[in-house]
């Protein structure tokens, strides 16, 4: 079993703090030491308290989603002999009330663009097994409860 970190660091400095009028940026550190600034959202806190600049945490939920899925495609695919020039996906969440009034995120919508090229041309049946097979893998679509649905496209680019 392997385990996985990260260090979230936050700090007052010079704020009053319980006005409730502080910064929500804050840093999150990596065990491979990169570190990625943080905060609210300015969707959840307005801004000057959170910095729309920074990641928060509803979109690095969608980004760690979309990215297990592209990894495994990519995967599946090498596996399958279909060789991918490149991966782009447009992903997003959408936020809903639950029945209990508290907001979620219901809904993550994968929207890969794959363009794929070599010998091998998949047809679109062999995509959509690719993406089905990628999001029954994923560690993360596994381990939440919001639906994640995947509207992909493709392209094949021909022998090289």
């Amino acid at each position: 079993m392997a385990t996985h970190g990260a260090v979230i660091t936050w700090q007052r400095g010079e704020e009053a703090f319980l006005d409730n009028r502080y910064s929500r940026a804050h840093l999150w550190r990596f065990d491979g030491g990169l570190d990625v600034p943080a905060s609210s959202s300015p969707h959840v806190v307005r801004v000057p308290f959170s910095n729309p600049a920074n990641v928060d945490p509803e979109e690095a939920y969608v980004a760690a989603l979309s990215s297990c899925h592209m990894l495994w495609f990519l995967n599946l695919a090498a596996l399958r002999s279909f060789r991918i020039d490149s991966y782009v996906d447009a992903a997003e969440g959408a936020m809903r009330k639950n029945v209990d009034g508290k907001e979620w995120v219901e809904t993550v919508t994968l929207r890969p663009h794959v363009v794929f090229s070599g010998p091998k041309a998949p047809d679109e049946a062999a995509v959509a097994a690719l993406h089905h097979e990628a999001h029954a893998n994923c560690f993360l679509a596994n381990s939440v409860r919001s639906t994640i649905e995947t509207l992909g496209s493709w392209d094949y680019q021909g022998a090289p």
